[in-house]
């Protein structure tokens, strides 16, 4: 069992490296404020947000990843606050990021405002080697890692209306060694640029369509481009699919259940080889928002 866990650590350990080094979501189009500061405080609302993902089913020591955030306007002002919290859990590997995410938009039309972000994190990293099966008993050299503490800060802009958006953000500017071996860095954080866009069409009063892209790029790494389309009925119900170019097909359900809630569920089918060892990904997210315009949001917002 721990031969297979060690072998499939390396396998995930090596696809963090080069794809997936920052935490992954299907449905990012919800979880903004996790790539880019900037989004803080855009939605007009007091927004919490609570997502849980379970990646690769079946595959032991895959991907666990559960995230909170909150995020709000301040009073009348051009200033918005974030708070987040994201646990990404890989096989041996445990790793808290506590982020605070500082925004400031400047209307630059009567529909558009152009914003621009900070985001200062706290990183948390665990190593247990406990968990692994080294070909050497005793390896000085393979060492359990607890409560490593790095500081990280990022920025992103933000360019948005009630009916569209595009954002381009850098979360984390600082690269980090997770582990070293005479000096050789074995697992190292790269900076990864993100790319984000979408637009609601209006197709009838009862019917909206919402294309989407994100595209991230990390050194060393192919580019990844991620797809979607979601429809929304009657302002409630939300329907769409999504493509993660060579890695994954999804399909995205959402319901609002009252003028502050939101549900959401995502499912991910692999298109790589990895679909032979699993039965997919799972992601499930509420959103809560509390609104000044007495209680009632007053513009459905798709992102």
């Amino acid at each position: 069992m721990r031969t297979k866990l060690f072998l499939i650590v390396i396998l995930l350990v090596t696809c963090s490296g080069y794809a997936q080094q920052d935490a992954q979501f299907t449905q990012y189009m919800y979880n903004t404020i996790n790539i880019n500061p900037a989004y803080a405080g855009s939605r007009g609302a007091l927004s919490v947000f609570a997502l849980h993902r379970d990646q690769w089913i079946g595959l032991d020591g895959a991907p666990k990843t559960n995230t909170i955030s909150i995020n709000t306007p301040i009073n009348n002002s051009n200033i918005g606050l974030g708070v987040s919290l994201v646990n990404d859990k890989i096989g041996p590997t445990n790793e808290n990021q506590f982020s605070v995410d500082l925004s400031y938009s400047i209307p630059t039309s009567e529909t558009w405002k152009l914003s621009f972000g900070i985001k200062g994190t706290a990183d948390i990293f665990n190593l247990d080697v406990d968990k692994l099966n080294p070909e050497t008993a005793g390896d000085r050299q393979l060492q359990s890692i607890n409560n490593d503490f790095s500081p990280n800060i990022g920025a992103g802009v933000y360019w948005h209306s009630n009916k569209a958006y595009i954002g381009l953000s850098i979360p984390n500017f600082i690269q980090t060694t997770r582990y070293n071996d005479n000096d050789v860095a074995i697992y190292k954080d790269k900076i990864n640029y993100y790319l984000i866009g979408g637009y609601v069409f209006d197709f009838s009063q009862e019917v909206k369509f919402k294309p989407a892209v994100l595209t991230k790029m990390v050194e060393g790494a192919p580019l990844q481009v991620d797809v979607s389309a979601n429809f929304m009925f009657f302002e409630k119900l939300t329907l769409g699919v999504a493509y993660r170019w060579d890695a994954a097909v999804s399909a995205m359900a959402g319901f609002q259940i009252s003028d502050g809630l939101y549900i959401g569920y995502g499912y991910d089918n692999e298109t790589t080889k990895l679909r032979n060892y699993n039965s997919g990904s799972h992601e499930i997210f509420l959103r809560y928002e509390f609104f000044k315009n007495n209680g009632k949001i007053t513009t459905p917002r798709f992102f």
